[in-house]
């Protein structure tokens, strides 16, 4: 992928997502302009994701220069047709573990890409079954300060993830925070898009 012509910029203040443009090697510089993450309440699932991408990029559009790329990327819990961000309290982190123990539960992420050219997304979506957690478990975990930053209360990569979820379909990156192979070939698609026009 030829990236030395674009400026890419990361929209996100994901320690996660940061590492994951730095092993895809792709040259980048990290920028977050704020913005109140609300969405309709009619939306459900895909569309709420969807949507929060590109609220994320609003900010950018103002000040985007030719041959600069924002990246956003939103990802949320979707469990029992409800959506489960970041919890907001360890309160709230302990009934969202309570609610995903032995059940499963979706984890949906969109990844905006804005450009002078307009605007491309992508969606993933991946499904994840934990086993049953004891309430000890789940203080335990609370307790390290974790599952406060994560959607839905956890992180697959954490060794509570490594132990309680049984199962996973699709994307294990994505679950993460970001469907790294999918990105790589929609930034190749738009770069190659680029150097042609």
């Amino acid at each position: 992928m030829n990236t030395g012509a674009f400026e890419i910029i990361l929209a996100s203040g994901s320690p996660r997502r940061k590492a994951f443009f730095e092993e895809m090697g792709i040259p980048f510089s990290q920028q977050v302009l704020p913005v109140e993450e609300v969405f309709p309440e009619s939306l459900s699932g895909q569309a709420i994701v969807e949507h929060l991408v590109k609220l994320k990029a609003e900010p950018f559009k103002s000040q985007l220069k030719e041959k600069q790329l924002i990246i956003t990327a939103d990802t949320i819990v979707w469990h029992q047709n409800q959506c489960l961000g970041k919890p907001q309290n360890k309160k709230e982190a302990k009934q969202m573990l309570q609610a995903l123990s032995g059940d499963t539960h979706q984890v949906m992420t969109a990844v905006g890409f804005l450009h002078k050219g307009g605007w491309d997304s992508l969606y993933c979506c991946s499904e994840v079954v934990f086993s049953n957690i004891k309430t000890a478990d789940i203080d335990a975990y609370i307790a390290t300060g974790s599952p406060l930053d994560k959607a839905g209360a956890y992180g697959i990569q954490d060794s509570f993830g490594i132990r309680f979820v049984n199962s996973i379909r699709g994307s294990y990156t994505n679950i993460i925070g970001l469907p790294v192979a999918q990105v790589f070939e929609k930034l190749e698609e738009i770069t190659k898009k680029w150097a042609t026009s």
